[in-house]
């Protein structure tokens, strides 16, 4: 089977699973230019991918990828939150978590790419329609299947209270969202004073985790899940599936897989690499730091 097929087949699986996380949301009554609201956002959030990922094949440049997802989860969230018209508490905490979040993650990996010049991810894959437009689906799925829990307990009628798991996930979110934008700068801090293809983070929260903003992004989704969870019913319940698609995602398709990869080919030859993977997680932080 040529890389084409394949590339062609995992377009259609991709949609696929799009319209069945749509299975969840048909018992949402309110609809958005006579569809169903919650079909709406996610036709929407397809169209931005096929929107963006034309001029970015024409130009062979994945440069705005990452913002374009950010923008896809900004559009999506704000269509369902300005749709209802009886806003409560907890539909704007998820609403603001969200922006908040995708906000932050959108500029910091816009600014890197820049920086960088190139994603070492498209480095062939933008040269050819099918597999480069294979991310831009992938991107789609990605939005859908991680806020389809937010999107759905916001379009849900809902009384005005803030319940404990509302709380408990709360919690949840801050501490994903802290330990994220932690990573992310001590990266940044680092990649700006010493050489990356030479170097290797592995201080700060890089010295208990190999991969601490992956642990962080899997917490707040987590905690989204659980404040959306009074708010579920029925086939509702599927969309439960947001943190455990994100957990898959990054830790066995193109997050911690392709990073660990890299990191052997630069520095697999280096005596203090070798001893970093063997003291520290790859993904769950440790308590203590690694010892010299």
């Amino acid at each position: 089977m040529t890389r084409e097929i394949k590339n062609i087949i995992n377009i259609i699986v991709f949609l696929i699973c799009i319209a069945l996380v749509n299975v969840a949301g048909q018992n949402i009554e309110l609809e958005i230019r006579g569809i169903n609201a919650f079909t709406f956002v996610l036709i929407v959030a397809v169209l931005i991918q096929v929107i963006f990922f034309i001029p970015s094949y024409l130009l062979k440049t994945e440069k705005y990828y990452d913002l374009v997802g950010s923008l896809t989860y900004v559009t999506t969230i704000s269509l369902a939150y300005f749709s209802v018209e009886n806003k409560t508490s907890i539909d704007t905490i998820i609403y603001l978590y969200v922006m908040v979040w995708a906000t932050r993650l959108g500029i910091y990996l816009f600014r890197r790419v820049q920086k960088d010049g190139k994603d070492v991810r498209f480095e062939k894959a933008k040269t050819h329609f099918f597999w480069f437009l294979q991310y831009w689906m992938g991107q789609a799925l990605w939005v859908s299947l991680t806020s389809c829990a937010a999107i759905i307990a916001i379009l849900s009628p809902e009384e005005n209270s803030l319940p404990i798991l509302a709380i408990v996930g709360m919690a949840l979110w801050l501490t994903g969202f802290t330990i994220e934008s932690i990573s992310d700068y001590q990266k940044r801090v680092f990649r700006k004073e010493n050489n990356p293809s030479q170097s290797f983070i592995h201080t700060g929260l890089w010295a208990r985790s190999r991969h601490p903003n992956y642990f962080g992004e899997i917490t707040l989704w987590t905690g989204i899940a659980v404040i959306a969870l009074n708010t579920l019913s029925g086939v509702e319940f599927i969309t439960l599936i947001s943190p455990v698609f994100v957990y898959i995602l990054l830790t066995r398709m193109s997050g911690i897989n392709l990073l660990e990869r890299i990191a052997d080919e630069r520095y697999g030859e280096l005596e203090e690499y070798q001893r970093y993977k063997r003291n520290t997680p790859v993904l769950f932080p440790k308590l203590s730091k690694n010892k010299n």
